[in-house]
């Protein structure tokens, strides 16, 4: 495939790029091509079956045999002047490749599965840390509600590392799209009497971990079923929310007596 060199800033695909950069929850109103930065996030997407639908390249790049063979499994190819290319990225060392791809389909919620339940999480880096703990930890379905920052978002992709295309997603979501869920719900709170390590887990379950700084709201958590608490004996006060997800995923592997 012969590569088409661009050369204007007004380009239809760069302005996409720009405005996923400027408006991270752009695509959930207009159905935009979603922005992946960098290589390992294009062959992660690869890797799962995704096509690509454009890679935009850097001409600096394009003479590395690796990226040439990555960018060609695209359905088109657009060679940038490398100036060009680091104004479509936000990182201090922006990547020399980058591709636009379609937003998976909405799917049914499924009852049965491990899943997540994400509630108006707010920092991009904890929802993406949390999907990457969720692929790696043997979780198949994250659920965020309306509230949370937008799951294919350029900040949350960058911290899942890849996590996106082994999960099924559903965001944007409200308590009353939640009936499908009849699995049992768990969450955590300093103040519960029972510890993690302590309890037998549902299993499957839904894990509900919520808001930064106010916590699982009232009405969610009183469809759970149990109440946990993480101990911490070094006497924090809190952990992040992204741990606490690491932790509780952790521990539900460790008593499916699943190993590596």
């Amino acid at each position: 495939m012969t590569p088409l060199a661009i050369r204007s800033r007004d380009n239809p695909s760069l302005a996409m790029v720009r405005r996923a950069l400027r408006d991270p929850g752009a695509y959930r109103r207009d159905g935009a091509l979603l922005w992946l930065e960098g290589d390992h996030l294009l062959r992660a997407c690869v890797a799962r079956g995704w096509p690509l639908q454009q890679v935009l390249v850097a001409e600096s790049a394009w003479a590395r045999p690796d990226l040439q063979a990555l960018a060609q499994q695209a359905r088109r190819v657009l060679l940038l002047p490398d100036a060009l290319h680091k104004e479509l990225s936000a990182l201090e060392s922006p990547a020399a490749i980058g591709a636009l791809i379609e937003r998976p389909p909405a799917l049914a919620l499924q009852d049965g599965v491990g899943t997540l339940l994400l509630d108006r999480l707010q920092d991009a880096g904890n929802v993406g840390s949390i999907l990457r703990s969720a692929a790696a930890l043997g979780v198949g379905q994250v659920v965020a509600l309306k509230g949370t920052a937008a799951l294919w978002s350029p900040k949350v992709l960058r911290a899942a590392m890849g996590a996106h295309f082994a999960l099924a997603l559903h965001e944007g979501l409200a308590l009353d799209d939640l009936q499908a869920l009849r699995t049992p719900w768990v969450a955590t709170s300093s103040h519960a009497p029972q510890a993690l390590h302590q309890s037998a887990l549902p299993q499957p379950c839904v894990w509900v971990f919520g808001h930064e700084g106010q916590g699982v709201a009232p009405e969610l958590m009183a469809r759970c079923a149990l109440t946990l608490r993480i101990p911490q004996p070094g006497g924090e006060e809190s952990l992040n929310v992204a741990a606490a997800a690491a932790i509780c995923l952790y521990e539900a592997l460790r008593q499916r007596g699943a190993s590596a």
